[in-house]
């Protein structure tokens, strides 16, 4: 039997048979041309110097496609139209039903993809600038995962640098007890430092002095910023957990976990003649880039740019990644590219592994500006949650919050309006919520009621009907475009798509009123978008509930 979950795939293959070229299926504009386009005979007919419709009518008598769809048709100058047979689109919908993985293509040959987000800094509350690294980057865990790829999730934190002379002289100077405090507290603790630091340029000598202690392994020193690290990580993994994302602290490989590395990628690069020095700095240049790389400054310290390059280096030999994803905001675009460059020249990146920066936009308030307090801060991630929260439930607000962030293409601003993201109606999370919990319902009631539900689709004669189940084929293929090209928006719309076919369906094709085979059969159906609605949700992080 021929494998029926994706009929794009299936409709392009054979036409590409038939034509020698990619056929660029698409969705057909309107029901009366089908469920199916190709413009190909339009494209051959320039190249082969024939009228488009008579390059048409040859390719409609090779394609073999009598199994799938109904005789293929001519429109136009020369567009091919398929509309594909009713039994097949109940075939699809039942196999649906019966498929644990619910339509998704395993990967071929999976991979290793390592998926470096979230990041947030030690002694600091997440705010609102973590959000889209930290849902982003879930969506990605989840949908490589259900692929059959091997995901390694990486949290970047922030765990080292000079802030932490200034954090434990100050804990040290208030013999202040870190059991005492939790995030907010350390976040205080740090303003205080900083504030401080700015203003006692003895209180500054000490705090460089203690960074040297730090690098130096001083066990006093090493005591309070190891506590530092595990007060903030509880701190984060309890928004984590209210964000209901994937993370756990074996998650966590912060900024720390390369200090070894950094003297052993500048030896080595200095030893290729890779790296230079520059002004009593060790740089690398790269082609196409104005700026270096700094590997180690002229006071022999290192920064970003080498923690990354050795990061890079682990990921691909220790941890054996094939894909690298970073998910951070999009001013960060030009650093990676220059990391890419200097771990490809170093060899550390080889050509057979993919490394992708996905930038994204800012979240921003209801005036059109950056997100932030009335003091200009950033507003911290839990209070965002907790706005979220006044207007629903906490799943319900979830879905409004994940789902606006992932709706939009990555790059764009997106503006945080709590109303409208939890509404019920409309191109919002709560709206799937709400499509998953109506169907909930319609099975429950013919539960009650004793109908049975069929287990397989048999009747589409309504074209909602037929309009439904031609989306199911198509949540495979959408899953697989989002794992490739990673941009969640294209699922978020196809689920839209098919709750809106959903409702009309509902409205125009009565369920528990019907009779017969027409009612198992759209009980079926009704089933299988519920099936499909709920592990598309799931890809998204949101809740799929049985009531609303």
């Amino acid at each position: 039997m021929l494998p029926m979950l994706s009929l794009n795939s299936l409709l392009s293959t054979r036409v590409a048979a038939a034509a020698g070229v990619d056929p660029e299926m698409r969705p057909a504009t309107k029901p009366q041309f089908g469920h199916f386009q190709s413009n190909v005979a339009l494209r051959l007919a320039k190249s082969e110097g024939q009228p488009p419709r008579v390059v048409a009518q040859r390719l409609v008598e090779r394609i073999d496609l009598a199994d799938v769809c109904e005789p293929l048709e001519i429109a136009g100058p020369g567009f091919i139209n398929f509309r594909i047979r009713n039994d097949v689109l109940a075939r699809v919908a039942t196999d649906l039903l019966a498929d644990p993985d619910t339509g998704i293509d395993r990967a071929a040959k999976p991979q290793t993809v390592v998926i470096d987000y979230s990041a947030p800094n030690v002694a600091k509350q997440m705010h609102v600038g973590h959000l889209r690294s930290t849902i982003i980057g879930d969506c990605f865990n989840r949908v490589l995962s259900a692929q059959g790829h091997r995901v390694i999730p990486q949290n970047h934190i922030g765990d080292w640098g000079r802030q932490f002379g200034m954090l434990v002289e100050q804990v040290l100077d208030e013999r202040l007890d870190l059991d005492t405090l939790d995030l907010a507290g350390a976040e205080e603790l740090y303003l205080r430092a900083n504030k401080r630091l700015a203003a006692d340029e003895v209180f500054a000598e000490r705090a460089r002095d203690r960074v040297v202690l730090l690098q130096a392994g001083d066990p006093e020193t090493l005591g309070i910023w190891r506590r530092l690290i595990q007060l903030s990580q509880e701190g984060f993994n309890a928004t984590y957990a209210r964000l209901g994302v994937l993370l756990t602290d074996a998650d966590v490989a912060g900024e720390s976990m390369y200090n070894d590395l950094l003297p052993q990628v500048c030896a080595d690069l200095e030893s290729r003649g890779i790296a230079t020095l520059d002004d009593g700095a060790l740089v690398v240049f790269v082609d196409g880039l104005d700026v270096p790389a700094i590997l180690r400054n002229k006071n022999g310290g290192y920064g970003y740019d080498t923690t990354d390059v050795a990061a890079v280096r682990y990921r691909v030999d220790t941890l054996g990644a094939d894909r690298i994803i970073y998910v951070v905001g999009t001013p960060q675009a030009l650093h990676f590219q220059l990391i890419f460059a200097v771990a490809r020249k170093a060899g550390y990146l080889p050509d057979d592994v993919e490394a992708i920066h996905i930038g994204f936009g800012q979240v921003l308030g209801p005036d059109g500006k950056k997100f932030s307090t009335r003091e200009g801060t950033a507003v911290h991630l839990d209070d965002l949650l907790d706005e979220a929260e006044r207007h629903a439930a906490r799943p319900i607000a979830l879905a409004a919050l994940k789902y606006a962030d992932l709706s939009s293409q990555l790059q764009k601003d997106y503006t945080f309006d709590a109303e409208r993201m939890t509404a019920t109606i409309g191109n919002t999370g709560p709206y799937l919520q709400y499509a998953h919990a109506r169907l909930s319902r319609i099975l429950r009631n013919a539960a009650e009621q004793g109908v049975p539900v069929g287990a397989r689709v048999t009747v589409l004669d309504a074209p909602e009907e037929q309009a439904l189940a031609l989306l199911l084929s198509r949540f495979g293929e959408t899953v697989a475009d989002v794992a490739e090209n990673l941009q969640p928006h294209k699922l978020c719309t196809y689920l839209y798509d098919l709750a809106t076919a959903l409702s009309v369906f509902y409205e125009q094709c009565p369920v528990l009123k019907s009779e017969g085979a027409v009612r198992e059969s759209r009980l079926a159906l009704c089933a299988a978008t519920r099936k499909v609605l709920a592990r598309g949700l799931d890809l998204l992080g949101i809740e799929a509930p049985e009531n609303m």
